[in-house]
Order: C-alpha cells, then sequence, then structure tokens
C-alpha cells in the first residue's frame, strides 16, 4: 500500500527517479535498493524504506523491475501531470530558469516571464515571452496557472509574492532570500541559495578537518 513520506523521503525520491532513468536501455530488468544506495552513497535501509513507500514491486532478492519502478516514481510525483507556470523577475536567474528546458521532465512547464523593466518587457527567451507584470493576473486567469516562481530582490518578493496570489496562485517556489507571508492554503518552497553554500561551506571543512587528524 502506498504511504505518506516524510520531507526527507520526498526531496530524496527524484535523486532515484534520475538515477534510474539514465541507466541504459540494454541493462539489467531489476534493479535492487542495494544497487541504489551503492551508487548513491545512502544507506540501503534508508532506500528500502524509501521505495516502499512509493511501490509494492520490490520483491526479496530480486529487487525491483527497473521500468516498472520508474513509473511509480514519476507517478507518485505527479510528473506525469505537467503543470503551467511562471516566473516573476526576468533577471539572470530568472532568465537561465527559462532557458532550461529539463523542467518537463519533472512536470513543470514554464510558459511566461513578467518584469517591471522596460528593456525586457515584450523581448522573447527561448522562445518564451517576457510580460509586463500587471498582465500576471490575466494570464494566469486564462491558462490557468498554479504555480509561481519568484526570482527578484528580497525587497521585492513580498510585494510579488502578494500579486501571484491575487492571481489565483496556489503554490510558489521562492529563490529571494526572504520569508514571505501567505495565507494558509498557498503552498511555498524557499530556494535559499546563501543558506545552501553556508550548508556546503561548513560541511567541506568538518571533511577537511577530519582529513587532517586522519593523517
Amino acid at each position: 500500500m502506498i504511504q505518506l513520506v516524510s520531507s526527507k523521503t520526498l526531496q530524496r525520491l527524484p535523486t532515484y527517479l534520475s538515477y534510474l532513468k539514465s541507466l541504459p536501455d540494454e541493462g539489467s530488468i531489476n534493479i535492487s535498493a542495494k544497487t541504489i544506495a551503492d551508487i548513491l552513497g545512502l544507506g540501503e535501509i534508508q532506500v528500502r524504506k524509501d521505495l516502499a513507500a512509493i511501490s509494492s514491486g520490490g520483491k526479496p532478492k530480486i529487487g525491483y523491475i527497473t521500468k516498472d519502478l520508474i513509473l511509480n516514481l514519476e507517478a507518485f510525483l505527479g510528473y506525469n501531470d505537467v503543470n503551467d507556470a511562471i516566473i516573476i523577475g526576468a533577471g539572470k536567474l530568472g532568465k537561465a530558469l527559462l532557458l532550461y528546458n529539463g523542467f518537463k521532465d519533472y512536470g513543470m512547464n514554464i510558459v511566461a516571464a513578467f518584469d517591471i523593466d522596460d528593456s525586457v518587457i515584450d523581448t522573447e527567451e527561448s522562445g518564451k515571452p517576457i510580460l509586463s507584470l500587471n498582465k500576471v493576473k490575466d494570464l494566469c486567469h486564462r491558462m490557468n496557472i498554479r504555480i509561481g516562481i519568484i526570482t527578484v530582490p528580497a525587497e521585492f518578493a513580498q510585494t510579488v509574492c502578494d500579486v501571484l496570489v491575487d492571481s489565483g496562485i496556489l503554490a510558489i517556489w521562492n529563490f529571494a532570500p526572504v520569508h514571505l507571508n501567505v495565507p494558509k492554503n498557498i503552498l511555498i518552497q524557499n530556494e535559499n541559495l546563501a543558506a545552501s553554500l553556508a550548508v556546503l561551506s561548513k560541511n567541506l571543512i568538518e571533511n577537511l578537518n577530519k582529513t587532517s587528524k586522519e593523517r
């Protein structure tokens, strides 16, 4: 039976899927949790628990049928149901996200970006229009957009967030380094690049210190 999963498990599932989809078509039909754990540097028990939560196809000494496990992961993560999204902020980060075509593999299709800079308004990036911010609400209602991505400076993020909520957006992917106040029914995922770098740097220092002591 499929179970509810923790946020940490949910964060690991796309990694499993990415690895499985990278395997050659002529490879083994089956794959074990141990193989996945060894390749990704994770604990075997943890991988077993994660996969058991989204698939009932695992068998002792045989593992999972690779193609079936891929389908189970895609279905659980909702990658089969592509959701249209918009970006607010057509600066360097916003344009980089517009250029990336891989989001469709993960169930998201960015249809347009919005900005207040006249120099980029009514231009295109990777075939996708960059429109004036005052057109957000109209497009969201016409296309039934439910996902908004914020890539504006921190001082403008809350204002932009309010515009998205007022436009009917129900899920926000926030790249601005600031806490956003949203109604309880709005889902929000924060991507704090500075915090991620701090964690990486701290882990690097700890590893270097550990290596130095072992010498």
